[in-house]
């Protein structure tokens, strides 16, 4: 009898919310983007289809945290599976420039050593998150850029692809519109992708939900903070930037410090979504883990620098994992794609602002 209630006592234990928070073995939290993301906006089949795609991600990031596997590692495996889901504007499915081309931006940062590594402007390189990684562990560089960021990928055996590998008809339909209600030119369809739907009668010309909506009012940036059992911070950030862009426009994510900072030493990894140019100016990244450094709670730190992009005009969200594994999601929008996972609690994803992450 009485192994038999230490048993009891013992799964008891590990199954309590409050015991997984203080001590867990590793943590992983991930996002898939803020914006403007209401109940009414989405389909019951779409709500569906994102929240299975954050939860792929998680149990992509979450498998190799269990193993025993690196920070880094988690957050490169959760973003390159949300850089192969065309829901997310991050690799393929990524938005369109002006100019008609997918431009992808990623960064990562080990929080162990403040290594640090960054990518913008890559076309053909099928994941970008590999190849900030590569820029940080095979490279005396922090960010390169264009063709030689390129270059380079291929040059330690990245997997490259044809730049129509990343098109989706959404993303190109919406840069369409948004190139004619801004009166500009129409660039011509990319070289390799498929032939124009013969009918683009209806207001969202799109049957499958593999692909995000026309009419997606959100800051399309896809991330992840992890801690490993060895308790090291990792972050990771990936994305294609806004819709029609221009002039070679580079936004906070692959800037270190804006979108993506990991630091042991002040007990956070951070990874951003929003208004590039306003998180950029307000250093979000780097100010959140200088407020836990201080000694202030992840929730509180980030509300407290989400609201300060907030007074200069920006719009979006973070997600910021502590030293202890504690998870802290905050935005100042309607809602943000995001989930967490952890060892000795249920995985949870959510939506909605107003709604508590639920498996």
């Amino acid at each position: 009898m009485k192994s038999i209630l230490t048993a009891a006592a013992a799964l008891t234990l590990l199954a309590s919310p409050a015991l997984a928070q203080e001590a867990p073995t590793w943590s992983l939290a991930i996002h898939g983007g803020a914006g403007v993301i209401e109940r009414a906006s989405l389909s019951p089949e779409r709500d569906a289809a994102y929240r299975a795609g954050l939860q792929a991600a998680l149990d992509a990031g979450s498998a190799v945290l269990a193993r025993g596997g690196s920070a880094l590692d988690a957050v490169q495996a959760a973003v390159e599976t949300m850089e192969d889901n065309p829901l997310f504007n991050a690799g393929r499915g990524a938005v369109f420039t002006a100019a008609g081309k997918n431009e992808l931006d990623a960064a990562v940062m080990n929080g162990a050593d403040l290594n640090a590594g960054a990518v913008a402007g890559l076309t053909r390189t099928r994941h970008p998150i590999a190849a900030a990684r590569a820029v940080m562990e095979r490279s005396p560089h922090v960010m390169l850029i264009g063709e030689g960021a390129e270059s380079f990928a291929a040059s330690v055996g990245l997997a490259q692809v044809e730049p129509s590998f990343f098109f989706t008809e959404s993303r190109w339909q919406a840069l369409l519109k948004a190139l004619r209600d801004k009166g500009l030119p129409l660039p011509a369809r990319p070289a390799g992708a498929p032939p124009e739907p013969s009918t683009l009668a209806r207001p969202v010309p799109l049957a499958s939900l593999n692909e995000a909506p026309l009419d997606e009012r959100k800051f399309g940036t896809v991330g992840a903070v992890a801690l490993d059992s060895q308790g090291r911070l990792a972050a990771a950030t990936s994305t294609g930037g806004m819709t029609a862009k221009q002039w070679g426009r580079v936004g906070d994510v692959p800037v270190i410090g804006a979108g993506t900072y990991a630091s042991n030493a002040d007990g956070c990894a951070v990874s951003a979504t929003g208004s590039g140019e306003y998180f950029i100016r307000a250093t979000v990244a780097r100010d959140i883990c200088h407020r836990t450094a201080e000694g202030v709670a992840v929730k509180p730190a980030a509300d407290a620098e989400i609201a300060e992009v907030g007074a200069i005009g920006g719009e979006g969200g973070v997600i910021v994992m502590g030293k202890d594994g504690a998870v802290a999601f905050s935005m100042n929008t309607s809602g943000m794609y995001r989930g967490e996972a952890g060892s000795g609690r249920a995985s949870r994803v959510a939506i909605y602002a107003d709604e508590e992450a639920s498996r």
